[in-house]
């Protein structure tokens, strides 16, 4: 097994930030991840990471958050796959 991170990135229209930070926080996957992590940035941003376990080396299938209405965000999001090489620290 390995670690998989999945990040979601979305910028809203200037001023509704806030709206879709908790848009993002209150999206309900099929399955629960290991971990799950939102963060807001700079220029209106949400960036949600969640972390699951998969069989290595495979493109399995993970639960993603869906695009917000387009009336809330300016672009389409980002979506970004990472498998975990290495682990330090606590």
């Amino acid at each position: 097994m390995s670690t998989v991170a999945l990040m979601w990135e979305a910028r809203a229209v200037e001023g509704r930030g806030n709206e879709l930070l908790e848009w993002a926080r209150a999206q309900v996957l099929a399955r629960e991840p290991v971990r799950r992590e939102v963060l807001r940035g700079g220029q209106d941003r949400v960036l949600v990471i969640t972390w699951w376990e998969a069989v290595e080396g495979t493109a399995a299938e993970l639960p993603q958050l869906p695009e917000p209405a387009a009336d809330l965000i300016t672009r389409a999001v980002h979506r970004w796959r990472f498998e975990s090489v290495e682990v330090t620290g606590g």
